[in-house]
């Protein structure tokens, strides 16, 4: 599993006084783009890339501004066309936050449309 921390920022707060739901999927997104980059895999390829086609996400507690969290991403599996990821957020003290799981799908930028992963993304992706 990929760990990236997170600094937190005053503006992540809102008026409950915890990080907002929507800067926790912000926390995912990051997750995701450090874990690709990490393992070598070039998301601006010259016609391969992937996208986001569902996400399912349960928060599970809190988090607060001066709390020290991480975002973990790991690769649950990789079919023909898709790639599902698992993430969590959780506390310095194992404390689970929020948990994701994400469908990307290949695509193709020069069609326009949905794309068989490639067996060298496949190899980065489960190295």
């Amino acid at each position: 599993m990929h760990t990236l921390p997170i600094q937190l920022r005053f503006n992540d707060i809102d008026t409950m006084g915890h990080v907002n739901n929507a800067v926790i999927m912000e926390f995912f997104d990051l997750g995701k783009a450090r874990f690709f980059h990490e393992c070598g895999f070039d998301t601006d390829m010259e016609d391969f890339t992937v996208m986001v086609v569902h996400v399912e996400v349960d928060f599970r507690g809190q988090i607060h501004l001066y709390d020290n969290v991480s975002v973990e991403t790991a690769v649950e599996r990789v079919g023909n066309k898709s790639l599902h990821l698992f993430q969590r957020v959780v506390k310095a003290d194992g404390t689970l936050c929020a948990e994701c799981r994400t469908v990307m799908s290949g695509y193709s930028r020069s069609a326009g449309t949905s794309a068989a992963i490639p067996d060298a993304v496949r190899a980065l992706l489960t190295a």
